[in-house]
């Protein structure tokens, strides 16, 4: 049994949370490049040339990608073979007060959404899972979410009798009312599957997913390049101007579910989806 202490947690959270909010994924970079030389949209092709500008002077100058640097959330990703030991949470959030503090990134959680919204100042708690995968790595996924595409994001719990029409129907419903605010283009994550409190995770992981590389299965791949299609012919485009480009990729990633549901969640990525991820030890 592989043995990896807490702290090497807080040392890959630290510098991810710094990536990711300096430095645009290549995947992300690559797919953003190909849209601008195929944008047939002046103020298409306008606005992703900004965006590729702004990208390159974020990794140049050590700079956030965006203002809104986001609430972190990690998915510790341990192997059954592993065992991390120590106060992972306390290692995660004193990791993500220390980027946040030295990188100079904007702080942006609330002490309690209802009862108490100052700032908490260092931008803790981090928002933590853990998932189980074969073998003995480690593996810290850092994602920074701005408020401006959670926001964008749904779900519903549909009727196992709306299949995958049911399920495309809501998926383009919510990128048509939001995708203009979540700073297009964008990448979709889409969930379906689990249970309620679980789909959402479902399409937030979705969005670690190199961007358009398509899913395992070729039904599900088939139903992302079918979404892409119909999101693009919304004619939202980059910065929501109109164009042929309102998304990069859709990403969708199913699990197992009762008899009588099929829950669907969307979680949209901004034109800066911001992740990275390391391997601890």
């Amino acid at each position: 049994m592989r043995t990896v202490d807490s702290h090497a947690v807080g040392e890959a959270v630290r510098e991810a949370v710094v990536r990711a909010a300096t430095s645009l994924r290549p995947d992300a970079l690559a797919a953003l490049e190909a849209a601008a030389a195929r944008e047939r949209s002046d103020r298409g092709r306008a606005v992703l040339g900004q965006l590729l500008d702004n990208a390159a002077i974020a990794s140049a100058d050590g700079v956030p990608l965006c203002q809104d640097t986001g609430y972190v959330w990690v998915l510790l990703e341990v192997g059954v073979e592993a065992c991390v030991c120590g106060d992972v949470p306390a290692e995660v959030d004193a990791a993500v007060a220390e980027a946040y503090a030295s990188a100079r990134l904007r702080t942006s959680i609330a002490r309690d959404a209802l009862t108490d919204r100052s700032n908490t100042g260092d931008n803790t708690p981090a928002f933590l899972d853990v998932a189980f995968a074969p073998g003995s790595g480690v593996t810290v996924h850092v994602m920074l979410k701005g408020g401006g595409s959670d926001n964008a994001s749904a779900v519903r719990m549909l009727a196992p009798g709306d299949g995958e029409e049911g399920v495309a129907r809501f998926v383009v419903e919510t990128v048509a009312h939001a995708a203009a605010g979540a700073c297009p283009p964008v990448v979709v994550g889409v969930g379906v599957g689990a249970t309620f409190d679980k789909v959402g995770g479902l399409a937030k992981k979705a969005l670690l997913r190199p961007v358009g590389r398509p899913a395992a299965d070729d039904l599900t791949a088939a139903l992302e390049e079918r979404l892409l299609a119909e999101v693009n012919a919304l004619g939202i485009g980059p910065g929501g101007l109109g164009g042929d480009t309102t998304a990069l990729a859709v990403h969708v990633a199913t699990a197992p579910c009762h008899i009588a549901a099929l829950p669907v969640a969307v979680n949209i990525g901004c034109s800066a989806v911001r992740t990275a991820s390391v391997e601890v030890g």
